[in-house]
């Protein structure tokens, strides 16, 4: 019993329609739990979305702890390690916040009031139940090394620009922050104009800086394309060997 709910709650197959359920379930729940950060006012109706959304994720997170033998194959062992998890701390963050409003006879909760903002942490829930965002999640892990170095080649040039320009422009930017801030900016082409270089070698630097940028942005992009493509051959050629 507690292994055949395993296998519907982590999405055991593809042709599971008991796990595609529970996983549509979750994601209408994750995204009606969202909706009302999108408001300043909070309505009545969005403490009830919120009451019965928490529930929801309570039952999820307590499920998953009764079934953390069968995810981290570690004995009993397997209970005390699956709380402080990745995912475990996100379904935590998510709860939290809302115990205040379920119980507010406990002054200790009416703390987690402040910390509405964390109900955002309910995006990340969905990493769990979308096939899309699985498959993302695999193809940024097969390509890790790669997109790691781009990263620390794209941290060392705007280091690099920041320093050149910080030097080239001592008037304009006050501070090595700002520098930074223009570089990254011009790195990524964005070009917002609330600090830019006024001298002539400065806007040389600028230019070459957005050009060489353009070119450091389209590396990671072509990564996650092939890695993205690997994937979805993969995964054509398990349906079809099934």
């Amino acid at each position: 019993m507690r292994k055949r709910l395993f296998e519907i709650i982590e999405a055991a197959s593809e042709n599971d329609r008991a796990s595609n359920m529970y996983d549509v379930f979750m994601m209408i729940t994750i995204i009606l739990s969202i909706v009302p950060l999108a408001f300043k006012t909070e309505y009545s109706f969005f403490v009830v979305i919120d009451k019965i959304a928490v529930v929801i994720f309570i039952v999820d997170y307590l499920l998953r702890l009764s079934t953390a033998d069968y995810k981290i194959n570690r004995g009993a062992l397997s209970f005390l390690l699956y709380p402080v998890m990745p995912m475990a701390l996100i379904d935590l963050l998510c709860i939290l916040p809302s115990l205040s409003i379920i119980s507010s006879s406990f002054r200790l909760l009416k703390v987690f009031r402040l910390l509405r903002t964390f109900r955002v942490f309910r995006i990340f829930k969905a990493v769990r139940y979308s096939k899309s965002i699985i498959l993302l999640k695999n193809v940024f892990r097969n390509s890790k090394k790669p997109l790691i170095s781009v990263g620390f080649l794209a941290l060392g040039y705007v280091l690099i620009s920041a320093l050149v320009i910080f030097n080239a422009e001592p008037d304009t930017f006050e501070n090595f922050f700002d520098a930074i801030y223009w570089a990254t900016v011009s790195l990524t082409t964005m070009g917002y104009g609330d600090i830019y270089p006024i001298t002539t070698i400065g806007r040389i630097i600028t230019m070459v800086s957005s050009i060489f940028g353009i070119a450091i942005i389209a590396l990671p992009s072509g990564i996650i394309t092939a890695g993205l493509m690997d994937e979805i051959n993969k995964r054509n050629n398990n349906q079809v060997n099934t």
